[in-house]
């Protein structure tokens, strides 16, 4: 089990990114329009640099929705892979099952 502090921080930063997705975009749009001029897009930078450092989506982390790790967690899922064999193991992931050759 991860720190609840860990899990929390990472709820508040997807929460950030949502309140500043529409205007990050609009920012971005901006930035890569070719008719904007060189000092506009100096302009736009700095408004770049003053949004939240945690707005941006990159900062936020994939945690495991039963355990909150960080490592190992499937994207398909959700879940990591500790939590997916255990899951697994116990037949409640439909359509998977474990595999033997």
């Amino acid at each position: 089990m991860a720190k609840k502090s860990q899990v929390l921080r990472d709820e508040r930063r997807a929460r950030l990114i949502a309140r500043y997705k529409d205007k990050r975009d609009e920012l971005r749009r901006r930035l890569k329009d070719p008719n904007v001029p060189m000092a506009e897009k100096f302009e736009i930078q700095k408004a770049f640099a003053k949004l939240p450092r945690n707005s941006c989506p990159t900062r936020l982390t994939r945690r495991c929705a039963l355990t909150g790790r960080s490592r190992a967690v499937y994207r398909k899922f959700g879940i990591s892979r500790i939590a997916l064999r255990e899951l697994s193991h116990r037949g409640q992931l439909p359509g998977v099952r474990k595999s033997s050759w």
